[in-house]
């Protein structure tokens, strides 16, 4: 709840601090004293955009502190939590907002600067502002419905209608692009299925090109690599003249014979025995090579033929000889998926059909669900109403699957809501039948009726009684005394019936001079309510008899 409201040179408020009670209390005070001051700063605090002209005139800034209990408000305490913002102290918290004379602002939750949209998703744990226009969202057809589906309390179907309209757009959706591109995914695969059965045919393994490659290098140079191999070893090993291992050898010999006169020959001698065994090994593979070295006409011919090919398709391809394989490949994967999309589109085209049954079965289940708390929530306004000075009302909340309209996340409901006010009048829609000050006693019956669900610690009401006085008024009264017992509720009113009811009162009072204006807001005591109800009673000349009145009002409402 809120514990106290600071406000300083806010509009005409200079200095303004109040604490707040529990209960009702009600808020009165002349004709533009600015009774409604506070609840426009709460509505900064709760992230509404400020401007320049909030600040008092020759102010340099607006400055307001919300001070609020979180006792028994584990949603508020948990989402202070999860965006680190909770106090040492978790049963309280502090909204400070500060608006300059250029119209800049910032917003602090328990001195941690925040931004208006964190201020509003905090807000609606803890306050509820209905103003004196509020009543008028009762005239629309989605408010008419979310109030049903807030009574109901259904949340789970409403989640699973969300869900199933979701998943069937989506599948809509990805049905949709597929059939759009069915000719171009049509071409495609004729396209691709001549590429691929020509490379299929052509069979290229990995790497193979690689080593067609070496090999019609080694074939086509065939002959030459067998004549100069064959040379080299008869240089090597052969030659009769003088071949490299026995002029290696002889030098060894030689130099062998002189090693006892020098010993600087032997590392060289040693180096020479090296290379004879190096040269006897290289003549050795090389008669290997020579005797393994075939001269194939037919398979050069064969790899020629290939390896042409494979140079053809490539520059076919627009690939290089070597990424032809991986090109293979990627085109299968590719032929693939087209066969696969078409097997696709006949699947979704089923699954859209069973999405929709399924989104069509959750309607079903809600409608059913809404139609039942229709009624119910109906018979409650019917009731509470008709101790508001309406005796002959009659309430109807229809609700009405229409398979015809569009398709919505909340499902396919029409909610109508249906009064008739006087008897033998048939019901009609709000706007037709029902006054401003009917319309509100209305509103305020759904505030009581549905306080539970808000499960709102702090409601604010902005003369939400205006257009009703007499019996009806004390009847209001009542009932905002009612949602005083289990929330704090403040309420601004001008109907003295109205403020006996509350269990506090605040005073608003404008003080003027010749240069400024300054609005304060007081407690009253008891004496001092007696006062201020007589004055609402009688005007400007409070009589004793308006003051008898007063305190027989305020007697009667602390008797009830």
């Amino acid at each position: 709840m809120l514990v106290n409201l600071s406000i300083k040179n806010f509009a005409v408020v200079k200095q303004l601090n109040v604490n707040l009670e529990s209960g009702l209390t009600a808020i009165t005070g002349e004709t533009g004293a600015g009774k409604s001051i506070a609840i426009d700063a709460l509505s900064l605090c709760l992230g509404e955009r400020a401007d320049a002209g909030s600040v008092r005139k020759e102010a340099s800034k607006a400055e307001i502190v919300a001070h609020f209990s979180l006792s028994n408000q584990p949603a508020a305490i948990n989402w202070l939590d999860e965006h680190a913002l909770l106090d040492d102290d978790d049963s309280s918290c502090f909204i400070r907002r500060v608006i300059s004379k250029e119209g800049r602002s910032k917003a602090f939750i328990n001195g941690s600067p925040v931004s208006l949209q964190q201020l509003k998703a905090f807000g609606q744990y803890l306050i509820a502002i209905h103003g004196q226009n509020t009543h008028l969202q009762l005239l629309k057809d989605d408010y008419q419905r979310k109030l049903v589906d807030q009574y109901a309390q259904h949340t789970p179907l409403e989640v699973e209608v969300r869900n199933a309209y979701h998943f069937w757009k989506e599948k809509q959706v990805e049905l949709k692009n597929l059939q759009e591109k069915a000719e171009q995914r049509a071409n495609r695969h004729q396209l691709l299925s001549y590429q691929v059965e020509e490379l299929n045919e052509f069979a290229l393994a990995e790497d193979e090109f690689i080593e067609l490659e070496k090999e019609h290098r080694r074939l086509s140079h065939g002959q030459t690599l067998l004549e100069q191999a064959q040379t080299s070893f008869y240089h090597l090993y052969e030659s009769d003249e003088g071949n490299a291992l026995s002029i290696i050898q002889s030098g060894v010999d030689k130099l062998s014979e002189l090693e006892a006169h020098d010993s600087a020959l032997t590392p060289i001698i040693a180096l020479l025995n090296d290379a004879s065994i190096q040269v006897e090994e290289a003549a050795s593979e090389l008669r290997a090579y020579c005797d393994g070295l075939e001269i194939d006409p037919l398979r050069l011919q064969q790899v020629e033929s290939r390896y042409s090919k494979a140079m053809e398709l490539a520059r076919k391809h627009a690939v290089s000889p070597e990424a032809l394989y991986e090109h293979h490949q990627q085109l299968l994967g590719e032929f693939a998926t087209l066969a696969d999309d078409e097997n696709r589109l006949e699947a979704l085209s089923q699954e859209v059909v069973e999405a929709k049954q399924h989104y069509m079965s959750a309607c079903i289940k809600l409608s059913k669900s809404r139609t039942a708390a229709a009624a119910k929530l109906g018979t409650a306004i019917e009731e509470q109403i008709r101790q508001m000075n309406m005796p002959h009302a009659v309430v109807k909340l229809n609700v009405t699957m229409k398979d015809d309209k569009p398709p919505a996340a909340h499902g396919l409901d029409e909610v109508t809501f249906k009064v008739s006010t006087n008897p033998g009048q048939e019901a009609d829609k709000l706007e037709k039948v029902v006054s401003g000050g009917e319309l509100s006693r209305i509103g305020l019956a759904i505030q009581v009726l549905t306080q539970d669900q808000y499960g709102i610690p702090t409601m604010i009401f902005d003369e939400v009684d205006a257009g009703i006085s007499g019996p009806t008024a004390a009847i209001v009264g009542a009932l905002l005394r009612k949602l005083g017992i289990n929330s704090q509720v403040l309420c601004v009113t001008h109907l003295p019936q109205v403020a006996a009811q509350a269990h506090n009162q605040l005073f608003v009072t404008k003080y003027s001079d010749a240069n400024s204006t300054e609005t304060q807001m007081l407690p009253l005591t008891r004496q001092d309510r007696i006062d201020e109800l007589a004055r609402l009673l009688a005007g400007d000349k409070v009589t004793n008899t308006a003051l008898a009145n007063a305190k027989e009002l305020l007697e009667s409402a602390e008797s009830n």
